[in-house]
This record gives C-alpha cells, structure tokens and sequence, in this order.
C-alpha cells in the first residue's frame, strides 16, 4: 500500500492535486467513448435498415410521355430519398427538374428519353436499396422484361409490346442479337433460368419495328430438391488369401527353442525336487543338509542332460 506524503503544514502533496485532473480526464474519456458507441450503433441501425424500390409498369423499358411512379419501401417508413444518375452522367434526386415527390413516392407524369438511367433509394447513413435500369424509347415497341434480377430456377415471361393497339403481335426474341424463338402472342417463356440465360434481350414484331436491349440478371439460390443420389459402385470382390507357406525350421531355431522352454521349467523342477527331498528327510530321517545336496546334485545332473 502507498503512503501519500504531507507537508508540514497540512497542506495536500503534489500527487493529491494531480488526482482530480485525473479523475476529470477519466471522466471525459468514457463520455467520449459513450458517443462513439451511440454513432456507431445509429450507423448499424441506417445500414440494417431494408428498403426496395419498386417501378410502375412493372417494367424496365417505358414509352416517352408516359407516366411512371417509383416507390421506396421499408418496414420502418424511414426517410429515403430517390436518386437517378441519367445515362448522360448527371446525377440527381427526384424533384430535381424531374418528378414529384411525396410520401416516399416519386410520381413522373411524363417520361422522356432524358430520363433513362439507374434509379435507387437513398437514406440517412449512406444506406441504399438495389438499384435499377429504366429505358425510355421513342420507338413504337417495348419489350416487358423483369426490371430486378430473378431467381435461378425460375419462369420468366418476356412480352413484346406494341404502343399502338393491338399491343399483343407475332414477335421474335432475340438474345444478345441471336434470335431465340417467334411467338405468334408476343409472349414468351424462359423455363427454369439459369445463369446461362443472363444477357441482353430485345423483340422485334414484324411490320411495327423492335425494341431496345435490356438486361436480364439472374441470381443464384440453394436448391430445394436435393440432388439424386447416385448409386454406389459394386464393391470388388476381396482377393484371395494365399495360404501361409509351411513353416520349416532350422535347427538353430529348434535349439532356441529348447533352450527357452528349459529356461521357463526349470524352477518348477528344481522345486519339486527340493520338496520331494524334504519329504524323504521326514521319511528317513537322514539329515537335511546332505539332503539338500544330494538334491542339488540331482539337479546338476538333470541340467546336465539338457546341455548344449
């Protein structure tokens, strides 16, 4: 434990005064630290926050002068803002010398050529939602195609349209500039897409002229089925056991092996021996130390025998 020193006059030492600047520092420090928790944890909040946008025609190519509405859509009816960066570079938000704001709707009443581009919602923290890609045409044929990417193993329908009625004509299908199919509705069905079916589609109808290209995306997902398993393969059958060749011995090996078998059962004979010896003491009476020689001599005699 430390001793704080005092001066004479009762006064507080050097360190007793150094210890309130300390303790305000500390105290500072953690107030600093408080507010860096809260930023970061209304930074977490922004950025966790879902929203999408969704269009009105359900569609990625529109018709000039036609009306079109761009919705942000989350949970939690934050404040988001529409921004579009136009196919010239510019970017801007919705109410910007373009469309009409309100209650997380952007309403733009007439669609011109200057409005293609990519459109996303924006919010507070730098949060955004997936962007998307409108076209406007001037041309008399637009093709319906899915303005977000779908999922893989899924049915896309793709429609050609024509502004003027009837809308729905023979068309032909095109992908990256190979045509794909003709279809005397002007609908036409993708089965189970796949990755391979990404790329840049168009339409023409025959006597109204064709459309611009859009892109298709499709995003990959786990499957449900689970993939057929494929049967195991016959086990071979185990090879045959070749029998053990006949075991011949030398006699080195026979000699080490008498010698062994000498060498375990020899105590047990020596003690036999000795108790068969003490046993005739007792029987003759004849004494027990010649006894005991005669019983070692016996058993020099027999490992005797069994020298090599």
């Amino acid at each position: 434990m430390r001793l704080r020193d005092h001066r004479a006059d009762g006064a507080p030492s050097e360190e007793e005064e150094e210890e309130p600047d300390q303790i305000r520092s500390s105290s500072g420090m953690e107030e600093t630290s408080l507010l860096s928790l809260i930023y970061l944890s209304a930074l977490l909040f922004c950025s966790s926050t879902q929203v999408h946008l969704t269009v009105n025609p359900r569609r990625s190519q529109l018709f000039e002068e036609e009306r079109v509405s761009l919705t942000c859509e989350d949970e939690d009816k934050s404040a988001w803002t529409l921004r579009r960066n136009s196919t010239e570079g510019h970017v801007s938000q919705c109410g910007d010398g373009w469309g009409r704001w309100k209650d997380s709707v952007c309403v733009n009443s007439m669609a011109l050529k200057r409005d293609s581009g990519v459109y996303w919602c924006e919010g507070v923290g730098g949060a955004s939602s997936s962007s998307i890609n409108l076209t406007v045409t001037g041309g008399p044929v637009v093709l319906q195609s899915p303005v977000l990417p779908v999922m893989e193993g899924h049915d896309v329908t793709l429609s050609c349209q024509s502004k003027t009625p009837p809308s729905s004509l023979t068309a032909d299908f095109y992908r990256d500039d190979v045509i794909i199919g003709s279809q005397p509705t002007g609908h036409m069905t993708l089965q189970r897409v796949s990755r391979s079916d990404e790329g840049l589609y168009r339409c023409e109808i025959r006597g109204r002229g064709g459309s611009p290209s859009s892109w298709l995306s499709v995003t990959g997902h786990p499957t449900t089925e689970a993939p057929p398993t494929s049967e195991a393969p016959p086990t071979s059958e185990a090879p045959p056991t070749t029998e053990a060749p006949p075991l011949h011995l030398t006699n080195l090996q026979l000699g080490l092996q008498l010698a062994y078998h000498v060498i375990v059962f020899s105590p047990y004979i020596v003690s036999t021996l000795l108790m068969a010896s003490v046993y005739r003491q007792k029987k003759t009476g004849s004494d027990p130390a010649t006894l005991s020689e005669e019983g070692l001599d016996a058993v020099c005699d027999v490992t005797t025998e069994h020298h090599f």
